[in-house]
């Protein structure tokens, strides 16, 4: 079930592996994201001493949130992924020149987790046949459409 989502990502990237991550969070942070007040829109992953870092995502604290607690709504939160992931990871980035993108977050079995693409960067013209392309689905179900009636 997804909690927030980064469209922009799919606008602007070619999304060519998905990696499923757990999030070290506070417990501020976990009640903020289950009421919602998450945004991905943009954020990104880095890799620092062999360890992927989520930065640029924003979590907006509670207004109940604890008198002795002062939060960082931007801080950066390090993202929980097996060795071997992160390796092969590590490799793609410095290698071919892809970039990791958080694309959604959402829960697996009550815990809330991340989803990472591997992404490569749309061109301009990449970008303008994406749209010309959804635009000429959105016009192909119109006339379905009004050929049915």
């Amino acid at each position: 079930m997804s909690i927030v989502q980064n469209k922009k990502a799919f606008h602007d990237y070619f999304i060519e592996e998905k990696f499923e991550a757990g999030i070290a969070l506070q417990g501020w942070e976990v009640k903020a994201i289950r009421a919602g007040r998450a945004q991905l829109k943009e954020s990104y992953v880095i890799i620092n001493d062999g360890e992927l870092f989520l930065i640029g995502s924003h979590i907006s604290p509670l207004p109940t949130a604890s008198t002795h607690v002062h939060p960082d709504p931007t801080r950066t939160r390090k993202l929980l992924l097996h060795a071997e992931e992160i390796h092969r990871l590590i490799a793609k980035v410095e290698r071919a020149g892809y970039t990791l993108i958080a694309l959604n977050i959402h829960y697996t079995r009550g815990r809330i987790k991340l989803e990472i693409g591997l992404a490569k960067g749309k061109k301009k013209h990449d970008i303008r046949e994406t749209e010309k392309e959804r635009d000429w689905q959105r016009e192909k179900q119109r006339l379905v459409r009004t050929h049915k009636e």
